[in-house]
């Protein structure tokens, strides 16, 4: 029970991330020490599971994906998406500041954890930490492109959006959200549900088909690349991490808006600011102008700690 309730609190964290365009739910999976064993675990999904299930039975097949593991995770994770849509969506709206400080104290100290697995620094480690952060450092400044409906496109945008969900420091909806596709894939998700063989039904078809796709193929790279060359992996995912940190800066200045699927004005494109010029702005979609300083510095130690305790109390899941 003990085991089961540590499992699903760590797929809720990851529910709650993967609401929210620029958390990565791949961060909290490596945060709280699971990350390995998920995609070993997602990356024993393929055709040979018909052969063990038809020598051994179901089963086997359960065991050989590590079912019990993944049916707890994905158990909390539903659960963290429920909530992350009803409270954390609401508090981005109401403290953005207080929020966006917990992000990145969980970010900022999750770096030093996650490097110090790497057992040897040499050039090439150092050369992929920097490329790894210039990378994603370069995603969070690029302007929103715009989307296609054409199905390949949304194919393709199922890949992508699932990779990018996968890598620590980079999130799937964000992506969507850069490639165009967000605008497109969520009100198409909405529409979906109150209408189920509606005109959305091939572009939801189209993007499922693209997210297993990119699940099973992206999760057997990652693995064969954590296997055989584990130290390069984790210094580039290392930079990974570095470079999503501008995107969670708590002070940004909004530089323009849209309209989401329920007619109700959001963030598309910010850039961040140091706290003193974020007090000067005249004015600041959502965000305001109080930089709300001190309380945003003590939430980033707390968020800190809590990676700290979770480091030292919770060892990954055997």
């Amino acid at each position: 029970m003990r085991e089961t309730i540590k499992i699903m609190l760590k797929g809720a964290a990851m529910g709650v991330a993967e609401v929210i365009p620029g958390v990565s739910g791949g961060t909290l999976a490596f945060i709280t020490g699971i990350y390995e064993r998920l995609l070993t675990s997602i990356g024993s999904v393929n055709l040979g599971l018909f052969k063990i299930f038809k020598e051994k039975g179901i089963k086997a097949v359960w065991h050989k994906i590590d079912g019990l593991f993944l049916a707890k995770l994905l158990g909390g994770m539903v659960i963290g998406f429920v909530v992350g849509l009803k409270l954390v969506v609401q508090l981005l709206e109401t403290h953005p500041v207080h929020i966006w400080s917990f992000f990145f104290g969980l970010i900022v100290a999750s770096i030093p954890l996650i490097g110090k697995q790497v057992k040897r620094w040499s050039g090439l480690e150092m050369v992929l930490l920097v490329l790894g952060a210039v990378l994603v450092y370069g995603v969070t400044i690029a302007a929103p492109s715009q989307g296609s409906e054409h199905l390949f496109v949304v194919f393709l945008a199922g890949v992508i959006g699932v990779s990018a969900l996968m890598l620590p420091g980079l999130s799937g909806s964000f992506v969507l959200l850069l490639m165009g596709m967000y605008t497109i894939i969520m009100p198409a998700i909405e529409e979906f549900t109150h209408h189920p063989f509606g005109p959305e039904t091939l572009t939801i078809v189209a993007f499922g088909i693209g997210m297993v796709v990119g699940l099973l193929t992206f999760a057997k790279l990652l693995t064969f690349t954590f296997n055989k060359y584990p130290n390069p992996t984790l210094a580039v995912l290392t930079g990974f991490l570095i470079g999503s940190l501008n995107k969670v800066w708590p002070w940004q200045a909004v530089l323009e808006t849209r309209t989401n699927s329920k007619g109700v004005e959001v963030v598309k494109f910010s850039e961040s600011v140091l706290p003193t010029s974020f007090s000067q702005l005249t004015e600041n979609f959502l965000y305001g102008t109080n930089p709300h300083l001190l309380a945003a510095i003590g939430i980033m130690i707390v968020a800190m700690v809590l990676v700290f305790l979770l480091d030292k109390y919770s060892p990954e899941v055997e």
